[in-house]
């Protein structure tokens, strides 16, 4: 027996069309690269998809073709997500942080017909035109007076006239919910990127769950502001999630740096922003440094990589804002967990609590955890045993783009990290198990004595790698970035963390640097640090 609710599908067009009709009024505010700040709200933002919508048909774009964006966060990028989703075709965005070949290579995989682009990488984009044949024409998101001045880009159209010349009339199509919707590519540090399609039910369940209290805790009485890019996982569904609930919502643009950050926190009255770690590292030493305070910002959600347990105590301690760590992945949509405390942690002392919020936090509905040991046998959820970390769930690819081979193992997407899961249910990555450190065929967390390096205060960013040793196979070798006009040396550092960690965990060696290498997400490339220091002798070998 089936029940006898309405079937209606899961569509991208509802979420737009529900913000008009019941927030309609409610702001979306962006800064602009060509300068200055653009207003207007959730119905303008209706109107004009509608408009993308019908100049998309006009172009002849077709159910399931690929439509790239190299685009910041602005009202114009927010238009197209729902403009070509609603019409059936596929929107990708793509990283324009990527190397030059890696993005031509992305965009010849996916078949983009066209690609929209922000001024600003319009030499990127001369650079990729010659390069992707199959791209039939190039939108750049301004008006006609900001058209790029150039010769080298093929049939150059200006986003607000291609808009503009449509009318709005234009009723959403329905159709089956699992159409793909939107496509990202991983930024792999190794090999070409894979693309993760998504659909339109993973999107809205996706949303759905993001916003709950439990996860990013959205509603209608919020200001958003994405700094997480629109070209990275979709800046983690907020777009969907910030029309699902009807918050206000703010987007940075290009000025991603504390200072910009800053005015726009308090002049849009931010209550939520979400971000990498090396984001708001930044502009906890802008807030320090110029004895400012955010008057508004309850919370900030942090992901891409472990967040630090000193700058979330800061964040707490000296400003009075919520740190959410959360954790996911492109394939993931990307949530898959978020760190908030239950009802028996709220009596805690803070020390306890302390230990809780430094994990990645809880799973939200929809998503399932477990961790195996190297022959794939479950382990326990006890805090202590930790291994490879494998999921599933509604949201969760099952393979890749235009790929045969499915990465799943016994229905579970294995997602590289290694982790360890408390009878609570708080995950905790101790590392990816690529950059897990074996010493004498133990397991070492690097991410743990990361963590602990930067809690020194004259520490800004640290990383912890192994380095070949003739008798514990590898040893780790601490890399080390000073704060300006502050000194620590390799005694004081060691001496730091003497005690703090098991013993044997301590590393060999501590190299200060100017610099470490990221990838186009923020991430630290530990592949670029272990090819950099393969030879290096440390004292104890």
């Amino acid at each position: 027996m089936l029940g006898q609710m309405m079937n209606m599908p899961l569509m991208i067009s509802s979420l737009i069309r529900h913000a008009d009709n019941y927030h309609g009024d409610t702001e979306i505010v962006s800064r602009l690269p060509e300068g200055g700040i653009h207003r207007y709200t959730y119905h303008d933002a209706h109107r004009r998809s509608r408009q993308l919508a019908n100049a998309l048909n006009a172009l002849g774009i077709k159910r399931g073709a690929r439509i790239g964006t190299l685009a910041w966060n602005t009202h114009r990028h927010f238009e197209i997500y729902f403009g070509v989703s609603g019409i059936g075709a596929v929107c990708h965005t793509i990283n324009p942080r990527l190397f030059p070949e890696q993005i031509a290579y992305i965009v010849n995989h996916a078949e983009d017909e066209y690609i929209f682009f922000d001024i600003t990488f319009a030499a990127l984009v001369e650079a990729l035109a010659p390069q992707c044949p199959r791209v039939k024409g190039w939108v750049a998101l301004c008006g006609r007076s900001h058209l790029p001045k150039t010769d080298k880009i093929p049939n150059l159209l200006a986003y607000d006239e291609l808009v503009d010349a449509h009318s709005d009339a234009y009723e959403w199509p329905e159709f089956d919910e699992n159409t793909a919707s939107s496509l990202c590519y991983t930024s792999g540090t190794t090999g070409n990127p894979k693309g993760v399609l998504y659909s339109h039910r993973s999107t809205l369940l996706h949303a759905f769950a993001s916003a709950l209290p439990d996860g990013l805790n959205l509603s209608a009485r919020d200001s958003v502001l994405p700094v997480v890019p629109m070209f990275h996982v979709n800046a983690w569904g907020l777009p969907y999630a910030v029309a699902l609930t009807g918050a206000k919502f703010v987007m940075p643009g290009a000025g991603l740096d504390g200072a910009s950050l800053c005015e726009l926190f308090e002049q849009e009255k931010v209550t939520v922003s979400a971000g990498v770690p090396t984001i708001w590292l930044g502009l906890l030493q802008h807030l320090q440094a110029n004895k400012l305070r955010l008057s508004t910002v309850k919370s900030l959600i942090i992901g891409g990589s472990a967040a630090p347990p000193a700058m979330i105590r800061a964040f707490d301690e000296q400003y009075g804002i919520t740190v959410l760590h959360a954790w996911g992945m492109t394939e993931m949509s990307p949530l898959g967990t978020v760190n908030t405390y239950k009802h028996k942690h709220l009596a805690l002392p803070a020390a306890e609590k302390d230990k809780i919020r430094v994990k990645q936090g809880r799973p939200l509905y929809g998503v399932d955890m477990k961790i195996v040991d190297g022959d794939g046998k479950p382990l326990p959820h006890d805090g202590k045993a930790f291994g490879d970390l494998l999921v599933r769930g509604p949201w969760i690819t099952s393979t890749y783009f235009k790929s045969t081979d499915s990465p799943l193992a016994d229905d579970w997407f294995p997602t590289g990290d290694v982790a360890t899961i408390d009878a609570d249910g708080y995950m905790q990555i101790t590392d990816r198990s690529k950059d897990v450190i074996k010493s004498g065929g133990e397991w070492i967390s690097s991410i743990d004595i990361e963590n602990l390096a930067i809690a020194h205060p004259a520490v800004m960013e640290a990383a912890v790698i192994g380095v070949a040793h003739p008798k514990w196979d590898e040893r780790p070798l601490l890399l080390v970035i000073k704060k300006k006009d502050m000194q620590v040396t390799r005694e004081e550092m060691l001496a730091f963390m003497r005690g703090k960690i098991a013993k044997w965990w301590m590393p060999d060696d501590v190299v200060f640097v100017d610099s470490l290498p990221h990838t186009a997400t923020g991430k630290l490339l530990k592949t670029k640090l272990r090819d950099e220091y393969q030879g290096y002798q440390l004292p104890s070998a």
